[in-house]
């Protein structure tokens, strides 16, 4: 879908069911037609485009836009990759919830940002685990810790998860300790009973971490997860998932397993996704928001997750600039944008868009969402999801709707 033939319709439904409630009864009559569409079956009829998608409530398409999507679930509020960060997350109202993807031992997909659980689990208190604390290189980069594939899942759930960054995040760490590391079939089900509670899809945007670094260990990512999708009815093109990687091959191959919607995850320009390193590709993320490089994503993909600084990046200062043309681009090849990641707190906004000098403390994070989703950005990917959803609202009602 190019930028020229964006409609604004779908603006309408901005917030979820959930989402209202959040932000007042006023937006209840919108929600409800949306919450209605996201009904229908996993087992939808072929689609004859994005506009066909849209109107008839049917897939990705179907979604609000901008779709806030909860990074690791309402991690602003909550330890991240928990069962209690991706209720709250749903409660709040975000339309698509993210996990992402890493192996036990024994070859079950848990939900951790990384494989090292040192900062996001209370394993350091372990004593019997603390043999296992090892030095590995994972991408290229040596970490020192504790990794998920040296843990059965049974070990793996005898731990807690904690607050990732306490020092940012205080309040968090007042749930340490209260869940356990989630399975990601686990989460299915979770998804699958609140679907059936609230009447409508919970949709999930799902992230294959360092899969060429774990089949190399003979932990395959891609064929594990396919299986749990198709045992969920999670597979179709139509299904209520996001399918994700920062390595294209990834990608290439779950295109081969599903026909889930997938979307490429992009780094900072000059870097080169791990697989491109390992086959000898001399291709940045630079090359691959060329024109050319967005084709060829498109040819097995339907989106890309660009990093912020793609769609505007920084001055010196950490000041915004100019928005890119990657926005327009990505769109001229049908490709949807679902760029990473907002935060409220200081430390992560631009420069200008900080108030005062705590770090730890919110800044304009209205001001500077109210920039990004200026852009024509499709979706955004939000530690707090709350205020995501209240500046789609804002956006909504600017556009006359």
């Amino acid at each position: 879908m190019t930028q020229g033939s964006r409609t604004n319709p779908a603006r309408r439904t901005v917030l979820g069911a959930a989402g209202a409630a959040v932000l007042g009864s006023a937006a209840l009559g919108a929600t409800e037609a949306h919450a209605g569409a996201h009904t229908t079956g996993h087992a939808a009829a072929p689609s004859a485009g994005p506009a066909a998608d849209r109107a008839a409530g049917r897939g990705h398409r179907a979604l609000p836009v901008p779709t806030v999507i909860a990074h690791r679930g309402a991690s602003g509020y909550r330890p991240e990759h928990t069962l209690g960060s991706y209720q709250l997350a749903l409660d709040m109202g975000a339309h698509v919830v993210e996990q992402d993807l890493v192996p036990t031992k024994d070859g079950h997909l848990v939900c951790r940002h990384e494989n090292d659980i040192t900062g996001t689990t209370d394993v350091a208190d372990h004593p019997e685990f603390a043999s296992r604390r090892t030095t590995k290189t994972v991408d290229g980069t040596a970490y020192t810790g504790w990794f998920t594939e040296d843990f059965t899942l049974a070990e793996l759930k005898t731990l807690r998860a904690k607050e990732r960054i306490p020092g940012t995040r205080q309040e968090n760490t007042l749930y340490d300790g209260r869940w356990t590391v989630p399975t990601f079939e686990e989460v299915l089900r979770w998804a699958d009973q609140e679907g059936r509670r609230r009447g409508r899809e919970v949709w999930l945007h799902v992230e294959t971490k360092h899969p060429t670094y774990f089949r190399g260990l003979g932990l395959g990512l891609e064929e594990r997860l396919a299986k749990l999708l198709r045992r969920h009815g999670r597979h179709r093109a139509h299904s209520p998932v996001f399918l994700q990687s920062f390595e294209p091959s990834s990608i290439q191959r779950l295109a081969k397993l599903v026909d889930s919607p997938r979307v490429v995850l992009l780094s900072g320009a000059s870097t080169r996704p791990w697989d491109f390193v390992q086959a000898g590709d001399p291709r940045t993320v630079a090359d691959l928001v060329t024109p050319e490089g967005l084709a060829w994503i498109a040819s097995y993909a339907q989106g890309i997750g660009p990093t912020l600084d793609l769609v505007i990046p920084k001055d010196a200062g950490g000041k915004l600039g100019a928005p890119t043309t990657l926005v327009r681009d990505a769109h001229a090849q049908g490709l949807i944008l679902h760029p990473y990641t907002h935060r409220n707190e200081n430390a992560f906004l631009p420069a200008d868009f900080r108030r005062g000098t705590d770090p730890t403390a919110y800044g304009d994070s209205f001001g500077a969402l109210k920039t990004y989703l200026a852009t024509g950005i499709d979706g955004i990917f939000s530690d707090n999801p709350d205020t995501a959803l209240l500046a789609a609202a804002d956006l909504a009602d600017r556009d006359g709707h």
